[in-house]
């Protein structure tokens, strides 16, 4: 992922603008290529006759007139790449010349779609203000909750988008996790504790039956946008795929309800590959290992009225599942991450207790020279006490009372007084 634009605000925040782009690795890729020829349903074809089913007469009969004459049938062959990214449909360019505030683009590709950012932008926090919160996401598009959804069910505010969660993680806190082609943030569930690249980790889940409707999750009623809803375990996303009948799930519709599978063959839902977990260090929030796991699908209403696709009336159909994977930390981050989460705070530790013992030792130490100082201090008078009264011509005073001192000291000063009063007759003379 990259960010374009970057822009630093005020109140803590930065904004940017997301992007996403595909690289295909021919080496990670099995033997298969970009143009390999396949047999795939026809999008445009399908959805465009979705939308139109229960319009009035005049229009499907006139889609159907265009779909008769240009030969446009639902299964059609084509490279990997153009399913992906975009194919030559005389649909399409007709929906591009005739509907342009509908269908901006001439050509359609499952995922070039998913990955259009054309127009956002986020919000994010870069943890000025809160350590915690840095890298969570504040607002998309200006706004806390994406325009699909009413209520909660729209809310991205402090999502992650898996690049970092929040940090100084609880056990019993429940993150969030958005991603645009997801076209919802969902709740994690912490589930288990585990090491990951010599960090420890908590494994966090999506909460159970997110995928449902409201009929298991009453709190999950606003993703139902048509009635009737879809049955648990497929998410109406209609709204962020400009109105085409796309809803998604996880692989194989694994955890859905079992009807969504009865007209398709091939499913085969399996836990240890088709449901998602991330695992997460909880003092930074940063992300040790994730697997997030989608499937993306069209749901088919009655298509008996429209021309060449009658087959697929109410058919909840596959199109692909994709998985974003982190498998590890990269080697820098793995050593770096080490040392500021693992040795840095023992040594903090140990510096501590250290400085306390150091601490402890030099106070004692100031004590002892203290109380030395004044020892020597006390023998030293001592002395000098003995010294005088040793001297033959002084008073022993360990002999004398207050009355023998003060009759000693009147007859040192008397003396004195006289020659003072003597002197001073003299000068008066």
């Amino acid at each position: 992922m990259s960010h374009d634009e970057v822009q630093f605000n005020e109140n803590g925040t930065l904004t940017a603008i997301p992007k996403h782009p595909l690289v295909w690795v021919p080496e990670m890729s099995e033997g298969n290529q970009e143009d390999d020829l396949l047999v795939l349903p026809h999008i445009a074809l399908l959805s465009i006759t979705q939308v139109t089913s229960t319009s009035s007469f005049v229009t499907r009969l006139g889609l159907n007139i265009v779909i008769r004459q240009t030969n446009t049938q639902p299964l059609v062959e084509m490279t990997a790449k153009e399913f992906m990214f975009g194919y030559d449909s005389t649909l399409m360019s007709l929906g591009y010349q005739f509907l342009p505030s509908w269908i901006n683009f001439e050509k359609l590709g499952l995922i070039d779609r998913m990955y259009d950012f054309e127009g956002d932008y986020e919000t994010v926090f870069t943890g000025e203000n809160d350590i915690a919160k840095s890298g969570l996401i504040d607002t998309y598009r200006g706004s806390h909750t994406l325009t699909q959804w009413e209520g909660q069910c729209g809310n991205v505010h402090n999502a992650s988008d898996a690049t970092k969660f929040s940090g100084n993680i609880q056990e019993n806190d429940t993150l969030l996790f958005f991603r645009k082609s997801m076209c919802r943030a969902y709740e994690m569930i912490r589930v288990n504790s585990t090491t990951r690249s010599g960090l420890d980790g908590y494994i966090y889940h999506f909460a159970p039956n997110s995928n449902d409707n409201g009929n298991i999750r009453p709190e999950n009623s606003c993703f139902c946008t048509e009635t009737p809803c879809l049955p648990s375990g497929l998410l109406d996303v209609r709204g962020c795929y400009y109105g085409f009948p796309i809803a998604t799930s996880y692989p194989h519709f694994f955890g859905a309800d079992p009807k969504v599978r009865e007209s398709v063959d091939g499913t085969n839902p399996d836990y240890e590959k088709h449901h998602s977990y991330f695992i997460i260090e909880p003092k930074s929030g940063l992300p040790l290992e994730v697997a997030a796991r989608f499937q993306i699908n069209m749901v088919l209403g009655n298509l008996e009225s429209m021309a060449h696709v009658e087959q697929f009336s109410h058919m909840t159909l596959p199109l692909l599942w994709t998985e974003t994977r982190l498998f590890g930390l990269p080697d820098s981050l793995q050593s770096r991450f080490r040392l500021y989460l693992n040795v840095l705070p023992i040594v903090e530790t140990v510096s501590m207790y250290a400085s306390f013992v150091l601490g402890t030792f030099l106070i004692w130490l100031s004590c002892w020279q203290y109380l030395k100082k004044i020892k020597n201090m006390t023998r030293t008078r001592k002395t000098w006490i003995d010294e005088f009264v040793e001297e033959p011509d002084t008073i022993k005073r360990a002999s004398l009372t207050n009355r023998e001192l003060e009759t000693y000291y009147d007859s040192l000063v008397t003396p004195l007084n006289q020659d003072i009063v003597e002197h001073r007759s003299d000068e008066e003379i």
